[in-house]
């Protein structure tokens, strides 16, 4: 099967829808006209005066089937729509050759609830919206509910956000281990211990030398901080005291609304490092087990227990630990309808005030890479049975959906929600997601996205990516920091 691009350049569109109905697979593209011989998509575009012509053709196992329309010229957003036009007719056709209906319909961006908020702007109703999401997108009701609800809960978030603020992110990448499904650029620690005492220093280095360009921004105000991975309790507790005491030594925390640290594995979780978390300022953590069930723990490469999970969220409450976020997800290799239930019900008993929902999807250099289809396969059947079961569940227990993100090739297509007990939202994940304000990233594989105040642009700033890079290219690192001064000093805010 091979993707045939004639007339236009709308291929990423149409890629990304195509590869939701063969389970990931990534089908090649080429530009022209098919070979009649072997099963092919075939999209092509006509231009004409007034109108484009859009025509798409399915062969598929032996069978044929053809469709076409027309995009006026003069839209405003004709691009934009054609795009969708083809992506409607590629549904209709492939939807009853394959067998599979998208919930999402025709959506394949990573910000679905971007739609809700860009159609608010411009005056549209709840009904208009809906009716939009369900005639013109073909998204599914229950799919439509999350994202009104989710952009609701969300809009509360967002208009916190300045034309002056910005996050702070903070990168650890290392782990204990690493995860089947993962290819994060994250490194065991057996394998990289040695490098974690000179990246701890650097990385303070880097701490002072941003804040102190950030200081020669007037007027910039921190929202929240984010410690991320890798794992961030995969240092000691002292490298942890050092890299937070940097922080709050070099940036005015006062303003402050969110200051979370990814605990992440329970096995690197001590009571040591939970009150060096509480002493210097952290007001939410993760404690992340993705499951409760051992067998599958040990299918996907992790090494710690469902007991050690339970013991560390009763160490961080004993430590003074309030706003507590659990990852989970559903589709892992192994895992049954039966076996995750009894994990979200087991979580939710614990009663965090935040629970992370993720669909399964296996990153290209994960080492479940080679058998990704086949996991696709096994576990599409399952995993929508699994989501309903969470949203009926979540829905009981006081928790609400307040940010939503897609990834490719997850397991039916699925989505990631953040749901959390009322006034626990998480504002990070929120302003990361909906793109709101400048992100400042520190630290190996970090990115910093400075966003333009009161604008839509967004310029990105890149860290090595592993940590031996990291140190070996450490000036350069420091150098790019003045990136962020030059981009404010052509993209200035008012102060109020």
């Amino acid at each position: 099967m091979k993707i045939f691009i004639d007339g236009h350049d709308y291929q990423y569109e149409m890629e990304s829808l195509v590869r939701m109905f063969f389970h990931g697979k990534s089908l090649p593209v080429q530009q022209g006209v098919p070979d009649v011989e072997n099963d092919y998509i075939y999209t092509k575009a006509i231009r004409h005066a007034n109108s484009t012509e859009l025509m798409v053709t399915v062969k598929l196992g032996g069978e044929l089937k053809n469709a076409n329309d027309t995009v006026q010229n003069d839209l405003q957003e004709y691009n934009a729509e054609c795009e969708r036009v083809f992506a409607v007719m590629l549904y209709r056709i492939l939807t009853p050759m394959t067998g599979i209906q998208l919930k999402w319909g025709v959506l394949t961006g990573i910000r679905p609830v971007k739609f809700v908020h860009r159609f608010h702007e411009q005056g549209l109703s709840d009904e208009e919206i809906r009716r939009i999401l369900t005639e013109k997108y073909l998204v599914s009701q229950q799919k439509i509910n999350l994202m009104m609800e989710t952009a609701r809960r969300e809009a509360q978030v967002l208009r916190l956000s300045k034309p002056n603020s910005y996050s702070l992110y903070i990168s650890i990448p290392f782990c204990p281990t690493r995860c089947l499904y993962c290819s994060f650029v994250s490194h065991s620690i057996e394998k990289t211990k040695k490098l974690m005492p000179e990246y701890v220093e650097l990385l303070i280095r880097e701490i002072e030398y941003t804040a102190e360009v950030l200081r020669s921004i007037d007027g910039l105000q921190l929202e929240t901080i984010y410690f991320g991975g890798g794992t961030p309790t995969s240092l000691t507790a002292e490298q942890l005291r050092q890299v937070m005491d940097a922080v709050n030594r070099c940036f005015d925390c006062s303003s402050v609304r969110e200051y979370t640290v990814e605990a992440g594995r329970p096995d690197t979780i001590t009571e040591e490092k939970l009150c060096v978390l509480k002493e210097y300022g952290a007001t939410r953590i993760s404690i992340n087990p993705q499951t409760m069930n051992d067998s599958v723990l040990n299918a996907i490469g992790r090494k710690h227990t469902t007991q050690q999970t339970i013991d560390a969220f009763w160490l961080a409450r004993k430590t003074g630990h309030t706003n507590i976020n659990m990852d989970l997800i559903a589709g892992l290799p192994t895992d049954t309808v039966e076996s995750f239930r009894s994990t979200l019900d087991e979580v939710i008993k614990l009663n965090p005030e935040n629970i992370t929902l993720h669909t399964l999807s296996v990153k290209r250099a994960a080492t479940l890479a080679d058998e990704a289809e086949e996991v696709y396969r096994a576990q599409s059947a399952t995993v929508t049975q699994m989501l309903e079961y969470a949203s009926q569940s979540f829905h009981a227990a006081a928790y609400h959906p307040y940010y939503l993100y897609r990834q490719k090739n997850t397991v039916d297509n699925m989505e990631n929600v953040g749901y959390c007990k009322e006034g626990c939202e998480g504002l990070y994940n929120v302003y990361i997601m909906d793109e709101t304000h400048s992100i400042v990233a520190l630290g190996a594989g970090a990115v910093s996205k400075l966003k333009e105040p009161n604008g839509e642009l967004i310029n990105r700033v890149f860290n090595y990516k592993y940590p031996y890079e990291y140190i070996s290219r450490f000036d350069e690192i420091l150098a790019r920091k003045n990136k962020i001064a030059e981009f404010y000093a052509t993209h200035p805010f008012e102060c109020k």
